[in-house]
């Protein structure tokens, strides 16, 4: 975890007022954050801190790229990020991440938003990702065509039934 010790936020000794920070996450980053969803990509993070009356604002703008697996070939492709998120923290006796609010130990006052990044990245990924038409790769897509069934050749409909379909649709006259 000592690679993402740069990551961490001094609550406690934050005077009142915003402080701003900022990162550039990379596949070194994803690496050490060890997340099923992301391995790899290139994002610009900042991140700004408010604090008022006891209590902290933290708002995560987060732009780039991650590579993620296509569904359907299975090789890698960018999948764009633009994301904005606010998470709200506060000091108290032990820590709690109770999803929106955060409760650090007060005395550490320190909170390491690594985890919180790569949430937020992968909360970005959209639950199907696929290349565009044409995009995916040449080799899974042929094994995957030649995998798929024939088309059945139409057969041609039982004459009784042309007929009944005839006294349907008089009736419907």
């Amino acid at each position: 975890m000592e690679k993402l010790d740069s990551y961490k936020v001094d609550l406690k000794g934050m005077s009142e007022g915003t402080v701003s920070y900022s990162w550039h996450v990379d596949d070194d980053f994803f690496s050490a954050v060890q997340g099923p969803e992301i391995q790899q990509g290139q994002l610009d993070v900042a991140l700004r801190v408010k604090r008022t009356a006891g209590a902290y604002e933290l708002v995560f703008q987060l732009d780039g790229t991650v590579k993620v697996l296509c569904d359907r070939c299975l090789d890698l492709m960018d999948c764009p990020i633009c994301a904005e998120h606010v998470l709200r923290a506060k000091l108290g006796d032990e820590f709690v991440d109770d999803g929106d609010l955060i409760v650090v130990p007060e005395d550490d006052g320190m909170l390491n938003v690594a985890w919180n990044i790569y949430e937020f990245a992968a909360l970005e990924i959209p639950l199907r990702h696929v290349h565009p038409d044409g995009a995916c790769s040449k080799q899974m897509s042929a094994t995957l065509d030649s995998l798929t069934p024939a088309e059945e050749e139409e057969k041609p409909i039982d004459p009784r039934w042309s007929e009944l379909k005839k006294v349907l649709d008089n009736n419907k006259k």
